[in-house]
């Protein structure tokens, strides 16, 4: 007897083992069940801000998960008694339950009942495809299993509950009970919840939206197999069976973006980073550099500014990350999904000088040397300063302060064209630029993106840093796929430190002393500069803190006038900054350096006039916004030092003129544009500006605009510039 029980415990231990060894094999060989926490469906693409706030989800996503244990009991309840009333009972696979709906769908003469628990379906849905094949079951039955050994009854149904698909773009039920009733899943009454339960054998079918009186018979059979499980009495089964259908349909929730313009413009970057098979399975997360907070606040200071039929927008770049804070590319994305800050080509204006000036201290100017400032041509063209008042002799950080043309045009002529446009070139303007003197003052368009990230890299000290609107992209199975600290620019050094500080230098005497005085902030150091096209019909202001720098474009869409000027901008900017810089601390800019290049200017640049064209172009103007001359620092006609920057006013100083059109200001005169490489066809009054193509998109990423938007509009024809000699 002891020989026959020691054999026994033997032979019952051995296979015990044997069939511990052979289900920990199996398990091997399946997919690990804790990797339904971070499920993402293909095709899906989740945008997040720089914080985790969801800013649009698109594809067949889940818009809104129940958090761990807040499900409401009679939803689960509704969902048991419809899909799988031994659910507590089973291991994941019920083998009562098939012979229950085969005995059932036997004696109907079809299919009225599913075989599947709750637990076969979910490891369905994240792991395995709809196909109804052996294999694909033999698979689910080992999955549920392995799902049943490593959850709990209550993780199992949460996460079912979290993901099944009931019809309509409804991807669980939190989706469901939003796009059916407007409501959240603990508001649902037995009725509404009910109805909900009955939706998966056949979502698209059963949907109260498409069919309303077959999902009331559904309807009808889960109350009653609710009460057959004892979750509601007589009486309560015949108070929901008379209650009438009351749906109140709503979008699925971030089915529209928080951000339009931005999450666009995320769309069209994603292929720079990803490559087209992992655009086309999907499943993306993207953590993005958005701060919603300042997004939010940007829209409000474009809307409040541009008013009327103006339009505007507005970007904030993080010099040393590239990364893009806030992009606000019109009013509306409703009626207009036209992207300002990145498709709008417009005349930069004066904002244009900073390349000028950066060459002329790379080839070996300083801030104090002085130039003659007095009207003249320059082969053929004859710019005029603002007001036709002219400085005589003035350092180039008087000139820059307060904007002169002339001293402008003539640094292009002394340092030369190249020069010039290389410094533009490697500070990320990628736009062709033409060998004509206007370029000085802005004639060549650009974008208010590409305009604010060469800024930035001069605020950075010189080192370019492309703008990214991505921190990290995730794959479907939570897997990182990109990373800015891993694969992202790390910037390239464009401008020499000493160079970039001494141009910052200047650029805060433009807000302390000259045209950027709206944009001072309280406390703060502020370099930046102002920007004006003809007739008022750009205006800008791109500058920033030692964090952050901003540009920021006020205009109409058909280039008619403003009847406004640069100070608007400036304001503008001003309204915004003070708010985004409130949690962020006061830092400094460097010193103004000592630089210690000699210059050698440049043999003149021959006159690019075409035979037989005129000789005279329109003449360019600047900033109305700037002081009057009779405020202006005296001239020097010799090289020294400059006075010390003066101490950041608390309120912008009280000589500027005031915000608007000054008294006795005319039309500002433009920086006439190049001359184009075809003939092309005289602008229409109403015509919009050009349009830069947007990157390339893969056509199977899905990102078209929201449903209840209006379609786009078409992008904009270019206008013709005005010939050249």
């Amino acid at each position: 007897m002891l020989l026959v029980a020691a054999f026994a415990l033997t032979a019952g231990g051995v296979t015990a083992l044997g069939v511990n060894t052979l289900v920990k094999g199996m398990d091997s060989l399946l997919p690990d069940a804790r990797r339904i926490s971070t499920f993402n469906r293909p095709g899906t693409v989740t945008i997040l801000s720089a914080d985790g706030e969801v800013l649009q989800k698109l594809g067949p996503a889940t818009r809104e998960k129940v958090a761990p244990g807040q499900m409401p009991e009679l939803v689960k309840e509704a969902f048991i008694a419809s899909e799988d009333r031994r659910f507590y009972q089973h291991k994941g696979v019920d083998p009562t339950g098939i012979a229950r709906a085969m005995l059932r769908n036997l004696s109907r003469g079809s299919v009225e009942e599913g075989a599947s628990t709750i637990t076969q379906q979910l490891a369905r849905t994240v792991f395995l495809s709809q196909d109804r094949t052996l294999i694909r079951k033999l698979k689910e039955a080992a999955l549920a299993g392995k799902l049943e050994r490593q959850l709990s009854k209550q993780q199992i149904l949460e996460q079912y509950l979290n993901y099944v698909y009931l019809g309509s773009s409804a991807y669980g039920v939190a989706d469901a009970a939003w796009i059916y009733f407007s409501k959240t899943p603990d508001e649902l009454t037995l009725p509404e919840a009910a109805l909900i339960a009955g939706l998966p054998p056949a979502p698209s079918v059963y949907s109260p939206l498409v069919n309303p009186d077959l999902a009331r018979q559904r309807r009808s059979v889960v109350l009653q197999r609710m009460e057959q499980a004892g979750f509601i009495d007589s009486g309560e089964l015949a108070d929901a069976q008379a209650t009438p259908i009351q749906l109140k349909p709503a979008l699925p929730k971030y089915w529209n973006s928080r951000a339009p313009f931005f999450t666009g413009w995320v769309a069209q970057e994603l292929p720079k980073v990803l490559s087209s098979e992992q655009l086309e399975v999907g499943g993306l997360t993207i953590r993005s550099s958005l701060n919603l907070a300042w997004q939010e606040e940007g829209q409000k200071v474009i809307n409040a500014s541009a008013y009327g039929g103006l339009e505007g927008a507005l970007v904030t770049v993080e010099p040393g990350t590239g990364l893009v804070r806030a992009m606000v590319g019109g009013k509306d994305f409703g009626k207009s999904q036209f992207n300002r800050a990145t498709q709008a080509l417009r005349s930069p204006g004066s904002t244009f000088k900073l390349f000028v000036y950066l060459a002329a201290l790379k080839a070996g100017m300083k801030p104090e040397t002085t130039i003659l400032d007095a009207k003249r041509c320059f082969a053929g063209y004859c710019p005029k300063n603002f007001g036709d008042r002219y400085l005589g002799r003035v350092s180039l950080a008087t000139a820059l302060q307060n904007s002169l043309n002339i001293v402008a045009v003539s640094l292009l002529q002394q340092v030369g064209f190249d020069k010039v446009i290389a410094t533009a070139q490697s500070l990320g303007i990628t736009r062709e630029l033409g060998r004509f003197y206007p370029m000085a003052l802005g004639a060549y368009e650009q974008t208010v993106l590409d305009m604010t990230t060469a800024y930035a890299a001069v605020i950075n000290r010189g080192v370019f840093v492309p703008a990214t609107p991505f921190e990290e992209i995730s794959g479907p199975n939570g897997e990182l796929l990109w990373s800015r600290r891993i694969d992202g620019d790390k910037g390239r050094r464009a401008v020499d430190s000493n160079i970039a500080d001494a141009m910052v230098w200047m650029l805060q005497r433009v807000v302390t002393g000259g045209t950027g005085g709206a944009a001072s902030l309280r406390n703060r150091p502020v370099a930046g500069k102002t920007g004006t096209s003809e007739g008022a019909r750009d205006l800008w202001f791109i500058g920033g803190i030692p964090q952050l720098t901003t540009g920021i474009w006020l205009g109409y869409d058909n280039n008619r006038k403003t009847k406004s000027d640069s100070g608007s901008a400036a304001a503008a900017w001003g309204r915004y900054m003070a708010v985004v810089v409130k949690d962020l601390p006061v830092r400094q800019f460097p010193p103004k350096p000592v630089l210690t290049g000699t210059f050698k200017p440049t043999k003149p640049a021959k006159s690019t006039a075409q035979p037989g064209r005129p000789s005279n172009l329109p003449t360019p103007g600047e900033d109305r916004s700037q002081p009057e001359p009779a405020q202006l620092p005296p001239p020097t006609d010799r090289e020294s030092d400059l006075p010390a920057l003066p101490d950041l006013p608390e309120e912008p100083p009280q000589s500027l003129p005031p915000r608007g059109r000054e008294s006795g200001a005319g039309p500002e005169p433009t920086p006439a544009r190049p001359a184009p490489r075809r003939p092309a066809p005289a602008p229409a009054p109403t015509q919009p500006p050009p349009v830069a193509p947007p990157p390339t998109v893969n056509p199977s990423f899905p990102v078209a605009p929201p449903p209840v938007a209006p379609p786009p509009v078409a992008p904009p024809a270019p206008v013709a510039p005005p010939p050249v000699p």
